[in-house]
């Protein structure tokens, strides 16, 4: 099993930066990559960002491309999210993920996923 905890998130107002963290633990050596999901009220959950936890290669979904930056220490097992030029339209709570399979890239579909944290809200005021 790994557990996954998120904190970081807060209040923030438009064009605020803020960053997230994810601390794993337990038997995080099945961990294949990290992702960060997000969902609104009344919304499904979208995919952010994912990081290949040995290569630190990373992928963002189109709405977050070139604002957030996903990274890793791989020494704390912690994962990162640095969210910048933030918009209301960010306002969501914010689910870290761990996938133990291997892949190509890593996944960007929540199924993909085995771990899940419980959630950190972020909220963007206008």
């Amino acid at each position: 099993q790994v557990q996954l905890v998120e904190s970081g998130g807060g209040l923030v107002q438009a064009g605020g930066s803020l960053r997230i963290s994810c601390a794993a633990s337990g038997r995080t050596f099945w961990t294949y990559a990290m992702g960060w999901f997000r969902q609104a009220p009344g919304k499904e959950r979208e995919f952010v960002a994912a990081i290949s936890w040995s290569s630190g290669a990373t992928v963002y979904g189109d709405s977050v491309k070139g604002r957030f930056t996903i990274s890793r220490d791989t020494a704390k097992n912690t994962v990162y999210l640095q969210m910048n030029s933030l918009k209301p339209e960010d306002t969501a709570v914010y689910y870290c993920s761990a996938d133990r399979t291997w892949r190509t890239i890593a996944s960007m579909e929540s199924d993909e996923y085995d771990y899940w944290g419980q959630g950190t809200q972020v909220t963007v005021s206008s």
